[in-house]
């Protein structure tokens, strides 16, 4: 079977979303779509509004036939290290021919370019870049205005989320050496950051932003995710921001020397992150009392999202390097299951169902108590953390049992 590979988030899955999988489909000539989808927190450091099974389910109702978590050291990263785990993931899987990703440009050789720029003259860029950022420019700005001094048109293409990520993940194909081939569809209707609808079709941020003013969302979901995520709301599944600010005092208020540790809290933001948290009436207050220059609203996300998870410095960066090292699949269809059925020749890395069985496979893979298997099992803990976490978040925490991860699979037809 000829498979496409999606990088996703689904928080929800949308008209937009499904307009994506099915033009995936037709333009790589595919018959099997696996999606890598993050967990229970995301590339911009929040955590995301339903789990990351409620999420997979909505997706697979909608024809998706795999859906494999991304591990949060890479799901809630910049966009560099969020593209290399997914494309090392899919790699790893065997069996995908292709990668289709949205973008603004619409087209793979204006990318192809400006991703083979950003390659060769690196250093340079590089280098511009820090000197901007050291006038208070943030980083998306700065290296836009570094690489307009090489190509302008190269430039305008670092304007926009979509393209940006596309970029990434051209470059984590070349810089892995994966044979999978890049496509890419035009994103049609609402903007990444739109909050407003185009049509049928509105972007994740913009329905996210109309449940929080009561409005209803059921014209902009494919309707069996609407019925899928009318139940998970009205069951208390969802998230609860005030859950997470107070979960996140009582990490930061431990102090500097705790906050010191963890991972991209530099030279004296553990105080700032302190001293923000004994004066925060709200997350949104927590983030905006944070905010600098230097520090765009996404960075902090993403730093209170490590503190949430005592992400620890050393730990991320171990794992960073080694890359995953297990996968885990959340969800699969009829078709899906066949797929990877055929993939077991091609798989370079575990893959877990569930997690009752992960320690003897882990075992199997790296050997007995070596430094492989020591970072997989810190890689299974950061996930197990993530999890628990997320279940305090949630509005009816006592709905969700914090072992998920031990028997949780979605299929089609649904058990």
């Amino acid at each position: 079977m000829r498979a496409v590979g999606l990088i996703t988030e689904y928080n929800p899955f949308h008209n937009g979303h499904l307009h994506h999988l099915r033009e995936s489909l037709s333009v790589t000539g595919a018959e099997v779509s696996v999606a890598i989808m993050s967990g229970h927190f995301l590339q911009r450091g929040e955590p995301a509004l339903l789990d990351k099974w409620l999420r997979a389910q909505m997706a697979l109702a909608a024809g998706v036939d795999v859906v494999i978590e991304l591990p949060f050291p890479w799901a809630c990263n910049s966009a560099p290290h969020f593209a290399r785990g997914a494309v090392q993931a899919l790699t790893a899987l065997g069996g995908i021919d292709a990668l289709c990703f949205g973008s603004e440009a619409g087209e793979i050789d204006p990318l192809r370019r400006c991703a083979d720029l950003l390659a060769t003259e690196g250093k340079t860029v590089a280098a511009e870049t820090a000197a901007l950022l050291r006038q208070g420019i943030n980083y998306p700005a700065a290296r836009a205005r570094s690489v307009a001094g090489v190509d302008s048109a190269a430039a305008a293409l670092l304007e926009t989320p979509n393209n940006i990520l596309g970029l990434e993940y051209l470059r984590a194909l070349t810089g892995t050496d994966s044979p999978i081939v890049p496509f890419t569809i035009a994103r049609t209707g609402a903007g990444y950051h739109d909050e407003e609808a185009c049509g049928e079709i509105a972007s994740a941020t913009g329905i996210r932003r109309m449940l929080g003013e009561g409005r209803g969302v059921e014209p902009y979901l494919p309707p069996a995710v609407h019925e899928i995520f009318v139940g998970a709301m009205a069951s208390g599944m969802s998230l609860d921001f005030d859950h997470l600010h107070r979960l996140l005092l009582g990490r930061i208020l431990r102090g500097p020397e705790f906050l010191a540790g963890l991972y991209q809290i530099e030279d004296g933001l553990a105080e700032r992150l302190f001293a923000a948290a004994l004066e925060s009436s709200s997350y949104d207050d927590l983030v905006d009392s944070i905010k600098s220059r230097h520090l765009t609203r996404t960075r902090i996300q993403r730093i209170l999202a490590y503190a949430l998870n005592e992400t620890r410095r050393d730990e991320m960066d171990a794992l960073l390097e080694a890359g995953p090292l297990y996968l885990h699949l959340l969800g699969s269809s009829e078709k899906g299951r066949a797929f990877l059925g055929s993939c077991r020749k091609t798989l370079t890395l575990p893959l877990v169902q569930n997690y009752s069985r992960i320690q003897p496979l882990l075992k199997r893979r790296y050997g007995v108590a070596t430094p492989s298997l020591r970072l997989a099992r810190q890689m299974l803990e950061s996930e197990l953390r993530a999890t628990r976490v997320y279940t305090l978040l949630m509005k009816d925490f006592a709905a969700g049992n914090r072992n998920r991860d031990f028997f949780r699979e979605i299929r089609i037809p649904f058990d």
